[in-house]
């Protein structure tokens, strides 16, 4: 038997092990974090953050909440220029290993730190969620086969004394040997960095292959097998027939299930997980069950802010031990990465309290609230998906934005949406969502019952002007996303003049 085949047969004890010992820790998620909270304190205190907000004096949860505000990236961009000058032991002890460089959906080009302590999150958490899929489902064979992950190039800027990279990128060079011999693309391919080039070579490199796995953002995934069909002339499941698993994350499945699961053409597995370059959060462990198991041991501090109060001069900081079902909470972080009580931008809510699972329902800084309505990713998502279910019709991309002062007429909601297949009416897919949308948020629904706004309006956005309009920006490909929502115009004005 070939050295691939021992893959499979290895994965299942080692599944076990790995699963059993996550079980263990969540039977008691208070005690991991306490742990986790007094190492990270101990690590900093000879750090320049630990000695600014006097970390020697930090007893418990409380003290570290006083002591330290909540923060964005822009609070802690004074450390992080003095990590790019080489200074030592500014946010954790000695010098990161990475940046991760990200272009931020609020706050522009950002240098997220990764040290030594930190790469294990990334990548055993990546290797725990494939352990759990394994593990639950009793299927492993994806592993004796090809795995694709469409990521960013792994070539590394090392002009200054931390490399610096994409988050994906600089998992490329962490992914285990035994799993080398069987990656796709090739590190070649990997490193073109146009992503129109890249993405046709990837095609050509792996028509011919045995692809079991295919891991990477949704929309992104889907523009690959569009182009695998074009270029073979043959369904996926004709080009990949022993393809099972679809790992994704970076944005909500949902809206793009239904184009994925027609180009997949047969049942293929699908696998979330909550990655981003400030830590591996959260991950789905069991097939078929709602939520993210919270990864509360490994080496981040988790705080939850409610959503209502996230813009208070003293928001209550909630923990594990805290949380509440069904409440939308800010997500913040302290880590092994250096970064403390630092808000990654993305609210959660909880769904399951033993074990810990949550769902990803949106962004801070991403609602639309132009007359106090509040419309969150979640909802506008959840709103959308019902009815591309019940219409039949499969779409693209979509992005909503306020019309507040239009002529002659009320306010409301557009949203520009690209359509694979339109629906017949398409004033009565409008509606539905509409009314899909005012059973989830009753501030939405007051407004449209008191006629101070009228019910949302679709416009028909031309097949590739998402792309488009992403390639204009130099955002085409790798990790970068879309904004769902915004309380401006500026995004969709862009799309309408493509």
């Amino acid at each position: 038997m070939s050295l691939i085949n021992y893959r499979s047969i290895l994965a299942k004890p080692l599944a076990k092990h790995l699963i059993l010992k996550t079980i263990s820790d969540h039977k008691k998620p208070i005690e991991c974090q306490q742990k986790i909270f007094e190492h990270l304190i101990n690590m900093a205190k000879p750090t320049q953050f630990g000695k600014d907000h006097h970390f020697q004096n930090i007893k418990t949860i409380a003290d570290f909440q006083k002591a330290v505000p909540i923060k964005d990236y822009e609070a802690i961009k004074p450390y992080i220029e003095k990590i790019i000058k080489g200074t030592n032991s500014v946010l954790w002890p000695g010098l990161p290993v990475y940046f991760a460089k990200t272009s931020g959906t609020t706050s522009g080009s950002k240098f997220i730190p990764i040290t030594k302590a930190s790469i294990p999150n990334h990548i055993n958490s990546a290797r725990n969620a494939l352990m759990s899929y394994i593990y639950y489902t009793g299927k492993a064979n994806f592993l004796d086969g090809n795995m694709m992950f469409l990521s960013g190039s792994p070539v590394l800027d090392n002009s200054n004394l931390v490399a610096t990279g994409r988050l994906s990128g600089i998992v490329n060079h962490h992914i285990p040997n035994v799993l080398k011999t069987n990656q796709l693309p090739t590190w070649q391919t990997n490193c073109i960095e146009d992503w129109e080039s890249k993405v046709q070579k990837i095609v050509t490199e792996t028509s011919t292959k045995d692809l079991r796995l295919i891991s990477g953002i949704p929309p992104w995934v889907q523009m690959y097998l569009d182009k695998i069909n074009d270029y073979t002339g043959k369904t996926v499941d004709e080009v990949f027939p022993n393809l099972q698993l679809f790992v994704h994350g970076g944005v909500n499945y949902a809206p793009y299930k239904n184009k994925l699961e027609s180009s997949f053409n047969k049942p293929v597995d699908s696998l979330e997980t909550f990655p981003a370059s400030e830590g591996f959060f959260a991950y789905q462990e069991k097939p078929d069950v709602e939520g993210l198991l919270l990864n509360i041991n490994s080496g981040i501090f988790f705080e939850f802010i409610p959503l209502d109060e996230f813009y208070n001069d003293e928001p209550t900081r909630l923990t594990v031990a805290d949380v509440e079902l069904n409440k939308n909470y800010a997500l913040v972080i302290s880590s092994n990465a250096g970064l403390w009580a630092y808000s990654i931008g993305d609210t959660v809510k909880f769904v399951n309290k033993k074990p810990l699972r949550l769902v990803v329902s949106g962004r801070v800084k991403h609602f639309i609230s132009a007359f106090g309505e509040h419309v969150i990713g979640q909802e506008v998502d959840k709103a959308i998906s019902a009815a591309t279910k019940q219409f039949k019709v499969i779409i693209n991309e979509f992005t909503v934005a306020p019309m507040v002062n239009p002529i002659n007429e009320l306010p409301y909601h557009e949203w520009c949406v690209e359509f694979e297949t339109m629906p017949k009416s398409l004033e009565k897919f409008a509606l539905y969502i509409d009314e899909q949308l005012q059973q989830q948020n009753s501030y939405y629904k007051d407004l449209i019952v008191g006629k101070v706004l009228q019910p949302l309006k679709i416009t028909n956005i031309k097949k590739g002007g998402f792309n488009s309009y992403m390639e204009s920006k130099g955002k085409l490909g790798g990790q970068n996303k879309l904004p769902r929502l915004t309380n401006n115009r500026k995004l969709v004005n862009a799309l309408l003049k493509l």
